[in-house]
């Protein structure tokens, strides 16, 4: 086991391109369950960038499925994430970050359910992000929300090792379905 985050990462990047290439279907399929996501009337989803699993397709299941929309939106870099109301097609621009983001005149939000962005996990709910802090620091402050890993299914690993600051996810939504982790709030 790579015991080096900065490795693990490296290795866990390669791993999602190679998954990116290989399935190009792989996010459409996933939208296909959007339905057995937990119940929220907001859901916060991402832009992808580089080989993220797209959420195009899983915004569209879910709007047509009454779910209203938003994405995050970094203000500063060492503070939890705001969330704005977001419909697909509606103009973005890029947050301190340099994530897309919708315009600063979106309604600000509070979501129920946010799906983020990983490079591997596993089925403890652990989460290996990018190494930013922004999405722990956003559930840290915001115990009560569900917090749903969106990947390919080739991405879960045996077992992560969690730091203090690490928050669990509550289940995973790839191209195979959705699976809850059993985690509490």
């Amino acid at each position: 086991m790579i015991q080096d985050k900065h490795e693990m990462r490296s290795a866990a990047r390669a791993v999602r391109k190679r998954l990116a290439e290989a399935d190009p279907l792989a996010a459409s399929r996933a939208a296909d369950h959007a339905d057995a996501l937990p119940p929220a009337q907001i859901v916060a989803l991402y832009r992808a960038m580089g080989s993220e699993l797209d959420t195009d397709a899983l915004a569209v299941a879910l709007e047509a499925a009454g779910r209203r929309l938003c994405l995050p939106v970094v203000i500063q870099r060492d503070a939890p994430m705001e969330f704005r109301a977001w419909s697909p097609g509606e103009p973005l621009e890029l947050d301190a970050a340099g994530c897309p983001a919708p315009l600063p005149l979106a309604q600000v939000v509070t979501p129920d359910l946010i799906l983020t962005p990983l490079l591997a996990f596993d089925d403890q709910g652990g989460r290996l992000g990018q190494g930013g802090g922004y999405y722990d620091r956003t559930f840290s402050a915001r115990p009560d929300v569900t917090r749903i890993g969106f990947a390919y299914v080739g991405q879960k690993v045996e077992r992560l090792e969690l730091e203090p600051h690490d928050i669990r996810l509550h289940g995973v939504l790839t191209e195979a379905g959705y699976a809850g982790f059993g985690i509490s709030h």
